[in-house]
């Protein structure tokens, strides 16, 4: 394989440096020469700022000042990659251990086909290295709002999306169908990414060589209620951007959610579903800022 493709890996963090710096250790292991690191300090409120770049003041850290989400904030890294001349961009969590040959594994799959938009990487559980967490995406129902990541192998054109936890996008891609949509501020962003890419005419793939080590739930320490929340607004975005009836879906959607949360009598996550409609409707008039 040949290794002149120049690949910009983007980390996102929000106070969570120790994660960040245990990442960038493994990066700095990777097999893959032409790699340049970009963290993305998402407004941190403790000291992961000075914590990383005295870990690692070789690496670029870019602050944005305030919590953009995962989109808007992997956006600013995205940005700078593409000035800096990037054939690719590797979007890879920050509580994730990637292997020394996922990257290179990832590029050799996406450079399979000029087609391929972005290609995914295998992802275990990092508390349980011998059990898949996600095999690269999933495929999703735009009628009811879900989709779950598959732990199977599948072939690429079984995949409606990626999981974004670790994913390389070609320049050429981020160049015809833009940047994440920063509406969305946790979660589904990479679905509808990788919706907007298919229906541009790109491939999307998985890399069943790239390894990736995923602590999972990071950023919400599993928080029911955070979940809800984030995960109803996202949802109720995507359906609005890519369902073939947007109202129908969401009516469905909604319907369920709270049906399933009343039933256990968890009326405090129906009142967390309540809040991310209202997070939602607030968003309405945005239009998705994705160039």
């Amino acid at each position: 394989m040949d290794y002149d493709r120049q690949v910009s890996c983007v980390v996102l963090n929000w106070n969570g440096w120790r994660d960040t710096v245990e990442c960038l250790n493994a990066l700095k292991r990777s097999a893959y020469p032409c790699l340049r690191l970009i963290v993305v300090d998402n407004g941190s409120s403790d000291d992961s700022v000075a914590r990383i770049q005295a870990s690692h003041p070789d690496v670029l850290l870019l602050e944005t000042g305030r919590n953009l989400g995962f989109a808007g904030g992997n956006n600013v890294g995205l940005r700078q990659a593409l000035s800096q001349g990037a054939d690719y961009v590797w979007l890879l969590n920050n509580d994730t251990q990637p292997d020394r040959g996922a990257l290179s594994a990832l590029v050799a799959k996406a450079r399979e086909d000029k087609a391929i938009g972005a290609v995914a990487s295998i992802c275990y559980y990092a508390a349980s290295p011998g059990n898949v967490e996600a095999w690269a995406g999933a495929r999703v129902n735009l009628w009811i709002g879900y989709g779950r990541n598959t732990r199977e192998p599948r072939e690429d054109h079984w995949l409606h999306a990626l999981n974004g936890t670790s994913m390389l996008i070609s320049r050429a891609a981020l160049e015809d169908a833009g940047l994440l949509d920063d509406g969305f501020l946790l979660y589904w962003e990479d679905t509808e990414f990788s919706l907007r890419l298919r229906k541009r005419g790109w491939r999307i793939a998985a890399a069943s060589d790239s390894r990736v080590l995923h602590k999972v739930n990071a950023s919400t320490g599993g928080n029911k209620l955070v979940l809800d929340r984030f995960q109803t607004a996202s949802g109720l975005r995507l359906l609005r951007l890519h369902s073939p009836a947007p109202r129908l879906a969401s009516l469905v959607f909604l319907s369920v959610r709270f049906a399933r949360r009343i039933v256990r009598l968890q009326f405090a996550r129906c009142r967390s579903v309540w809040c991310g409609i209202r997070d939602y409707r607030e968003m309405l008039p945005v239009v998705p800022r994705i160039s």
